[in-house]
């Protein structure tokens, strides 16, 4: 990636969950090629250390760190840090999420269970952990990994779907909050995207998938980064509260 020419999140500091591969990692890397300093948040190490690696590579910066979206301490121990560190927070994408998929007849106290805890409350917990420093600053974005789940429902997936109903319900809030207050928050809301996860799925499953959108494929995961560096610019300065599609049509 070019760090050359005209970068939209120059020296703005965005901590990223979920950071460490799919999406996240995709979000993170599109964020230091606009100029942003990037917080590289996940659970594995391994992971972490790939996307720093790859940011630094590229001329970027960024700083790694293990944190569990479902313990606040952990996550408020995290922010303090990057404060320490870069003063500020501008950005925050709640990009951290996990799936679990069964049909209600079928799912387990556990399966939902995770599932809410992880996609719903770390969300609360990250937004949380963040809000008083952006308050400080009168300023900050607050960006909401949500899923056309979130607004369609899907079959076999009624603890993810209602986890991603809920962050859409949360940024839709915080957007009535914390507006006056200088700080945004959007949702984005991606269809079938190339990201490790789909590697398990059969090929005709990807097919038929790929045959039900309008574009006639999947999406990429620059595709959704692309979509929350435009929303954590200033370009965005008056898009609030919304929740956005990036599923090539395929809810039309």
């Amino acid at each position: 990636m070019e760090m050359n020419g005209h970068r939209r999140l120059v020296d703005k500091v965005a901590i990223i969950t979920g950071a460490g591969r799919g999406i996240g990692q995709a979000t993170a890397l599109k964020f230091a090629s606009e100029g942003a300093r990037v917080v590289v948040c996940d659970v594995s190490p391994e992971w972490i250390e790939d996307t720093v690696e790859r940011i630094h590579r590229m001329g970027g910066q960024a700083m790694g760190r293990t944190a569990d979206v479902r313990k606040l301490p952990e996550l408020r121990a995290m922010v303090g840090e990057v404060i320490d560190r870069w003063g500020r927070v501008d950005c925050l994408v709640n990009n951290a999420g996990i799936v679990m998929d069964a049909q209600l007849k079928n799912m387990t106290e556990d399966q939902f269970d995770s599932v809410i805890e992880i996609n719903l409350k770390g969300v609360y917990n990250c937004t949380r952990a963040v809000v008083d420093t952006m308050l400080r600053q009168q300023s900050g974005v607050i960006l909401n990994a949500a899923s056309i789940v979130g607004i369609y429902g899907n079959f076999g997936q009624t603890n993810y779907a209602a986890s991603k109903f809920g962050v859409i319900g949360m940024v839709k809030t915080w957007a009535k909050e914390l507006g006056r207050r200088g700080i945004r928050a959007n949702a984005v809301c991606p269809g079938f995207v190339e990201t490790p996860i789909i590697k398990s799925v059969p090929e005709r499953v990807i097919r038929a998938l790929e045959e039900r959108v309008p574009l006639g494929r999947l999406a990429r995961p620059e595709e959704v980064a692309n979509t929350f560096a435009f929303l954590a610019s200033d370009e965005a300065s008056y898009i609030n509260g919304a929740v956005i599609e990036v599923s090539g049509g395929l809810t039309l």
